[in-house]
């Protein structure tokens, strides 16, 4: 009964109406338009956006995207169908994990608390990484607990292995993260001999061969630009240096985690510290709370701040949320059933949102005008890559000159996210009709910088669609 429960709502908060969700700018088109331009060239091993090699991100996100475009073609409901697939098996590892550390009913009820949590719904239907790496990620540390509970290899063994999975989601931190956690908890148990007793070498063995099957083949195929862009700008870059640089405040994740685990933090935190009562910290949940803290922590050490960042902690969360509700049934019904109500109705409301993130609409317009002598240009301060995604067309970002040349990538810096086209506004072709996407707050600077007579094509409630013949 509890399972039935469990897929039903499931069903309704993961996957209900996300065919109708569009792809959005200025992260999920990446992952999308990626995979279909894969796809398109019958290259399923490296990346590649605006028809160049493309380094962000490790590969099975992509594999997953490509099974599903394959399976139900390339459209909303495919880019969103394996976020979906692995927000519900969170949801039933939760609940597995919670039921063999306690009992039944805290794994039932860390379960609902989870799936119906705000940013994990949210990252359920966002076409990113993140789901998978929650799961690869939390298998390893469940399996790892397990293992040195019971004494047992094969639970490590497949801590390796499902952390060698979380190295081709999202390259190191897959092994690092959990590495921490396990190590820190270890140090709090008085207990870093069980290292000396864990087949180390065996593990690291299956570990390196999961994640050779990508980054092996990368290297030699790519070479040096690979673990530059990868290594360098993606994963020591993002550390280290901020690529946006307003979010990089001490409060930023505590915001994160108020919205995000609402409204369920909100009576433990309220009953914690009304009454000071702290649970006993036994092995359990000192393992939890180590595994939630280390994850906030190391990412409020990042320069680089995203409210996906500490997702990996929601597991852990939840299962300690579920201790506080269980003694409280009525009061846990109520929240999951208001919940549950909430999140529904945000999934349809959240569609006007995306519409207006999305260059959906525009594409929707643009297509019926192209032929061959047609160049499509964009301008504005994002470049909508899901325009792109949905038209299939080249969409040069149109800048000036002094721009470009900052803009352009270089070596170890930012910049090298913009792989799209440029052109300079100089370079206007004289021989060509040209459709120009135009975000209102810099139509001016357009009309400014460009000569000719423009007819308003298509007025959009961000983008205003001109046409030069």
């Amino acid at each position: 009964m509890e399972n039935r429960i469990l897929l039903a709502l499931c069903a309704a908060m993961f996957f209900l109406g996300s065919w109708w969700v569009p792809v959005t700018d200025p992260t999920e088109n990446c992952y999308a338009l990626t995979a279909k331009e894969m796809l398109a060239a019958g290259d399923y091993f490296s990346p590649r956006i605006y028809g160049d090699y493309w380094y962000d991100k490790p590969i099975l996100f992509y594999w997953e995207l490509l099974l599903s475009y394959k399976i139900f073609g390339v459209n909303e409901f495919a880019a969103r169908f394996f976020p979906a697939v692995f927000a519900t098996l969170g949801v039933f590892l939760t609940k597995f994990f919670a039921g063999k550390m306690f009992n039944r009913k805290v794994g039932f009820a860390a379960a609902v608390i989870l799936a119906t949590m705000p940013e994990y719904w949210y990252i359920a239907h966002a076409i990113i990484t993140d789901m998978t790496l929650f799961c690869a990620l939390s298998s390893t540390l469940m399996f790892f607990y397990f293992g040195w509970a019971e004494r047992k290899n094969s639970y490590i063994y497949a801590a390796f292995a499902t952390s060698g999975v979380a190295v081709l989601t999202k390259g190191p931190i897959g092994f690092f993260l959990p590495g921490l956690i396990i190590l820190l908890f270890l140090l709090s148990q008085r207990d870093l001999k069980f290292l000396l007793k864990m087949p180390l070498a065996r593990g690291l063995g299956i570990l390196l061969a999961i994640a050779s099957i990508w980054y092996v083949p990368m290297y030699f195929m790519h070479g040096a630009k690979f673990l530059e862009e990868f290594l360098g700008v993606h994963n020591f870059l993002r550390a280290t240096v901020s690529e946006h640089p307003q979010f990089n405040v001490w409060y930023y994740y505590i915001l994160v985690f108020l919205i995000g685990t609402a409204p369920w933090s909100l009576p433990v935190l309220y009953s914690t510290l009304k009454h000071l009562r702290f649970p006993q910290l036994d092995s359990r949940r000192r393992f939890l709370i180590i595994w939630a803290v280390t994850v906030f922590v190391v990412f409020q050490s990042f320069a680089t701040k995203y409210p996906t960042y500490t997702f990996p902690y929601m597991m852990p969360l939840a299962i300690l949320f579920a201790g506080f509700f269980v003694e409280r049934q009525i009061l846990f019904r109520r929240m999951a059933a208001a919940m549950a109500v909430v999140l529904v109705i945000f999934t349809f409301a959240a569609i006007p949102i995306c519409s207006r993130n999305s260059g959906k609409a525009a594409a929707e317009i643009i297509l019926p005008l192209v032929d061959a002598q047609t160049c499509v240009v964009s301008y504005s301060n994002a470049y909508p890559g899901s325009l792109v995604f949905y038209s299939g067309l080249k969409v040069y970002r149109l800048e000036e000159t002094a721009r470009i040349a900052k803009l352009k990538p270089h070596e170890m810096s930012w910049t090298a996210v913009n792989v799209m086209p440029f052109m300079d506004f100089k370079d206007l072709p004289k021989d060509k009709k040209i459709i120009a996407v135009v975000t209102d707050k810099v139509a001016w600077k357009f009309f400014d910088l460009t000569q000719g007579s423009w007819q308003l094509v298509a007025e959009l409630p961000d983008w205003k669609i001109y046409r030069r013949d």
